[in-house]
Parts: structure tokens; C-alpha cells; sequence
């Protein structure tokens, strides 16, 4: 499955953009953000990432963008019986709104392929995360929970978000190229 969006293309991943997978998710700023991302993060964690099968209904994408090439990810995931949204930009491209789009556009293909529900979650120390999931329509469910971080080695706090797409107004514009 392919999307575009007004400035970025979302696509699946090739064993091809490992290199800079790994060069984009390896600063400790990004990773120590991610739950599931080991530290240190290098080439084999960067081609495990990239070859990880696709589930239809929970997909993940590279984001591209024209005349840059990746410059993050963002897809679904299972969190127990919930569907999830995570994503994450290279450091070069923070406070530009590319998380707020691709955000924006797994929203529609949440609605598109049935989802009625959403949830997502950031770290209590990367409250701009939060924001992005503001800015979508998701809200805070008054909980914080703990959430293993392999970069980080421990648990930490998690501030945790749910959206109800029904709730949600008529999908942004957005192109499907497959």
C-alpha cells in the first residue's frame, strides 16, 4: 500500500532504505522515544525494521519526501486488543509538521480499512509527541501508564491518547496511489 500526502509519500519499506533507517533513528534523541527500538540502533536493527512483515490491517510506511528521500516512519501497530499509531522523524526535519501529516493520513486509512478506534502514547518527557496527537484529534485518557523502552533499558511513563474516528471530522485530502 502506497499514500501520498501534500508533501510526503508514505510507503512501505525495502531492505534498500536500511542504511538510512539506521542513520535517521540512530540519534539518542529519536530512539530513547520509541518503545521498541534497541540501543544502540544500527544497520541489522535498521534491515529487521525494514524486512518486518506487513499486517493488512496495522501497515507501516516509510515517509518520503520528494528530493530528500526518508526521512522517518509512522504506521500501526497491535497494543494487546487496541490498534495503535506511532511514527517518528529524523531530527532534521523536527517542527516542519511532517509528523502532523502522516498522523493525519493513517487517521483516513484507519477509517478506510474499518478501524473505529484508535490509540497512541508518548513518553511524559517528549510532549511535543502529545501535541502532534492533539492536532489529529486524539485526546488524553487521564491515564498514565509505564511502557518498556528498549533504548532506554526501563520503564517510563506514558502518557496515553485514544481516538474515536467516528467522532472525527470527514477525512483530509489525501492521495492513494495502490
Amino acid at each position: 500500500m502506497f499514500m501520498r500526502t501534500q508533501r510526503l509519500f508514505l510507503r512501505p519499506a525495502w531492505i534498500e532504505d536500511a542504511p538510512a533507517v539506521a542513520h535517521l533513528i540512530a540519534e539518542p534523541e529519536i530512539v530513547r522515544n520509541l518503545a521498541r527500538a534497541p540501543w544502540p540502533y544500527g544497520l541489522a536493527e535498521a534491515e529487521a525494521f525494514v524486512t518486518m512483515p506487513q499486517d493488512p490491517k496495522a501497515p507501516h510506511f516509510l515517509l518520503h519526501l520528494p528530493g530528500q528521500g526518508v526521512i522517518g516512519s509512522a504506521g500501526f501497530g497491535r497494543q494487546g486488543a487496541e490498534v495503535e499509531i506511532g511514527y517518528w522523524i529524523g531530527r532534521r526535519w523536527w517542527g516542519q509538521g511532517f509528523a502532523t501529516e502522516a498522523a493525519a493520513a493513517l487517521l483516513d486509512l484507519a477509517r478506510m480499512i474499518g478501524h473505529r478506534r484508535l490509540v497512541a502514547g508518548h513518553f511524559a518527557d517528549n510532549p511535543r509527541s502529545g501535541s502532534v496527537l492533539r492536532k489529529v484529534g486524539f485526546v488524553p485518557t487521564g491515564t498514565v501508564a509505564r511502557r518498556h523502552s528498549e533504548a532506554r533499558g526501563e520503564d517510563a511513563a506514558l502518557v496515553e491518547f485514544a481516538c474515536d474516528l467516528e467522532d472525527q471530522p470527514a477525512p483530509r485530502e489525501w492521495r492513494s496511489a495502490a
